[in-house]
């Protein structure tokens, strides 16, 4: 049974892995979203979570949200923190993660990559009913740790690509009103103009598409799909990686932010330099392959066929790449092993938030001297991590990157490499 207590006041020790305060409660740590460290607050405590009621003695490093809907709206953790003390916690994420997988290894700071904000955004969509029995979208993000929609007319962290993301997702979402489902509206931002792709829908009759066409039409959409699917591509939206441009699929994945993407790649493009053969596993539409093979041969490795066909097709219109092969293989169940590793100088792989950890397990049987690992997840990482350098590798640094600028994610590249074996010297045999 929890601990109920209305009144509790508590001196917050610290911020937690989800940008919460944390003080010491009872027995243990009760976590108190957004306040900050070295905050004396009144808090509704109930079992290990509380509700901030009143900050009595605020942190100097206090600052003004500037959202109107920041501690409602679950998109934001920390927003109120100043810049540096906010640099060092998220810096300290990777550390403490290493140290928890008894991982020694330098970590740099944190790199500022949130640029001109957020490129690509989901909104939840659902329908509501009024006293009145008129139905209408209600349309924004969710609340924290609650099922409930915060709806939104603005958001302060989009890029300004992203002008008439929220109207254009409303519009498309109340199309739908009458199928009465809940709906994720995925927007992103390219050179060509906004690409919307709709899930939840299931199929859509004739009717249903071609309202959503004229959407794109009133909206001036680049393309908008349902579930993958294309309704309508009034425009091929582009993006470039490196000095290519790649037609993503529809809701693919792409980095939250154009500087996100480059500060990765420029970590990776240093850790590779003087490489001429690279194997780049967990591709995508090649965020990495694409820049690696403008100096190197590179094996692009994805999971995602369509993804992996975006990615052909980028490389063979680009000019001036080196030879770039791709494969469409599932790398959870099958990873790249033995003879195939031997063939490349270096690896860089960058999976989803669950890791790498078949293909780290290869890879630290491998006698491939240099892995370039790139993360949005600590735990995954330092377990992959772990492995490798169970393995032989050595983890000579990490560097901790934000693109996802006031919420608790984090990005990562850790650089690891096998020491030259030792030769041992023979003495010289004497004549005579």
């Amino acid at each position: 049974m929890t601990r109920l207590d209305l009144n509790a006041e508590l001196t917050i020790a610290r911020l937690g892995q989800r940008g919460e305060g944390l003080a010491l409660f009872d027995r243990g740590f009760v976590a108190v979203p957004f306040a900050l460290p070295g905050e004396v607050v009144v808090a509704e405590v109930d079992g290990d979570r509380a509700r901030l009621v009143e900050i009595r003695t605020p942190s100097p490093d206090r600052i003004p949200a500037f959202c109107p809907v920041y501690s409602i709206c679950g998109g934001c953790a920390v927003q109120a923190l100043a810049a540096e003390p906010y640099a060092a916690w998220k810096q300290g994420l990777v550390a403490d993660g290493l140290a928890r997988a008894r991982l020694d290894a330098p970590v740099a700071a944190l790199i500022d990559a949130h640029g001109d904000g957020r490129r690509r955004a989901t909104f939840h969509a659902r329908v509501e009913e009024d006293a009145g029995g008129r139905k209408r979208i209600e349309l924004g993000f969710m609340q924290a740790r609650a099922h409930r929609i915060v709806p939104i007319a603005a958001c302060p962290i989009l890029s300004p690509a992203m002008a008439g993301a929220i109207e254009a997702a409303r519009a498309a979402a109340t199309v739908l009103i009458p199928l009465d489902k809940p709906l994720d509206v995925v927007v992103t931002a390219s050179l060509e103009g906004l690409d919307v792709d709709l899930r939840g829908t299931g199929p859509l009759s004739f009717a249903y598409r071609q309202a959503l066409i004229t959407v794109a039409e009133r909206f001036d959409l680049a393309r908008i799909s349902n579930h993958g699917e294309t309704i309508i591509e009034r425009r091929m939206p582009l993006v470039r990686m490196g000095a290519s441009l790649v037609a993503p699929p529809p809701g693919a994945f792409l980095q939250a932010t154009e500087a996100g993407e480059l500060a990765l790649a420029e970590l990776v493009l240093a850790a590779t330099a003087g490489v001429s053969k690279i194997a780049d596993l967990f591709a995508g539409v090649g965020t990495f392959a694409l820049r690696l093979a403008e100096r190197a041969t590179v094996h692009a490795v994805e999971g995602d066929k369509v993804a992996t066909l975006a990615l052909a097709r980028a490389a063979g219109a680009s000019k001036g790449l080196k030879a770039l092969t791709v494969e469409t293989r599932d790398l959870f169940q099958r990873p790249l092993a033995g003879l195939e590793l031997a063939a490349y100088e270096a690896v860089v792989f960058d999976p989803p938030r669950a890791g790498a950890e078949a293909q780290a397990r290869t890879l630290a049987e491998s006698k491939v001297p240099l892995v370039v690992g790139v993360s949005c997840n600590v735990q995954s990482f330092a377990r992959d991590a772990r492995i490798l350098v169970d393995g032989g590798y050595v983890l000579e640094g990490v560097t901790p990157v934000d693109q996802f600028r006031h919420s608790a994610h984090v990005e990562m590249v850790g650089v690891f490499r096998r020491p030259a074996p030792v030769r041992s010297k023979r003495p010289r045999r004497l004549l005579g």
